[in-house]
């Protein structure tokens, strides 16, 4: 290429895959004690992530029911899925107000409950932590929820409202398709400070206070100019973090459901995706339909993932 004023200028152009492949193994060779170490993390992943992916994939396109050996059917599962299945199509309903209210709303709970936490002094941090993050993993919270909300008439949320004449008689929460979602909603976003929320604990730890010395000199007044200008984008990292174990924990995260709910729910007003996958998985045992599902829920994460996380990068810079 030859510019106007005669200077050659040598076009890039992008390196071939032998390139890159030779490139990787140098690097490899150059680092061979590194890639000794993370081996056996490796090997594991590989076993027990990759291959199952792949075999899942290959199965969707057959019709397995553990007793027979699988069929080659191409892409009928997934066209039941979409055109016969009209309880799939009530589960991705559900899923999406879920997902849409549980997601965002979650992330944006444990953002500020660490952000809250950070301000108290250094001995409550540790209790204010624990407290915060007790839900996620004790098994007492559905009991809590099922007490409260009891269908006869001496469940709290029943009893207040009859006695203030809200209603005439107790209310069947967990088996009214009404009320069953939004409270299924409702307890996800309690128990929704899980690791996530200890993600971006480290990660407010993780910023250094004369940073915010600096930024004060150079014109920051205020808490939220602090946490918009200097805290977010240092803690990108543990933000995107966060946010792939929120969009995981949001698409597969049953529980939760089938704890208050039951297993399927009243006219499938609770049903999720994951729901439809367990029942052909477990009960059905069509495990290459159950595949297409998972397929399906595989690769709708990974959109959602790489958008979340593009989101945040820009907010990073």
């Amino acid at each position: 290429m030859q510019t106007s004023v005669g200077i050659n200028v040598k076009k890039k152009t992008k390196p071939s895959f032998s390139e890159n492949l030779k490139y990787t193994l140098w690097q490899m060779k150059q680092h061979k004690a590194s890639y000794a170490f993370m081996a056996p993390f490796m090997l594991i992943f590989v076993v027990f992530t990759v291959i199952p992916v792949i075999v899942s994939i290959v199965l969707s396109f057959t019709y397995y029911n553990v007793l027979q050996a699988p069929r080659f059917i191409g892409w009928e599962n997934y066209r039941r899925l979409f055109v016969d299945d009209d309880i799939f199509m009530i589960a991705i309903s559900n899923t999406f107000k879920f997902a849409v209210i549980t997601g965002p709303f979650g992330l944006l709970l444990s953002f500020f409950a660490s952000w809250v936490i950070n301000e108290v002094p250094k001995k409550l941090k540790a209790i204010l932590t624990f407290m915060f993050y007790a839900p996620s993993i004790s098994g007492t919270v559905y009991m809590i929820w099922q007490i409260i909300f009891d269908g006869d008439m001496y469940g709290y949320a029943n009893s207040f409202l009859m006695k203030y004449g809200f209603i005439q008689d107790p209310v069947q929460w967990f088996t009214d398709e009404r009320y069953v979602l939004n409270l299924v909603i409702l307890v996800q976003l309690w128990m929704s400070l899980g690791t996530g929320f200890l993600a971006m604990r480290a990660g407010f730890a993780s910023v250094d206070t004369q940073y915010y010395e600096a930024a004060a000199v150079d014109g920051i007044r205020n808490r939220w100019q602090e946490l918009w200008y200097l805290t977010i984008p240092m803690m990108a990292p543990h933000l995107m973090t966060a946010a792939v174990l929120q969009i995981t924990s949001m698409f597969s995260n049953v529980g939760v459901a089938h704890a208050l709910a039951g297993f399927p729910s009243t006219n499938y007003a609770a049903h999720l995706v994951m729901s439809h996958l367990q029942d052909y998985s477990s009960i059905r045992m069509e495990r290459g339909y159950a595949c297409a599902i998972s397929v399906l829920l595989f690769l709708f994460m990974i959109g959602v993932n790489r958008v979340v996380v593009r989101f945040l990068k820009k907010v990073g810079r």
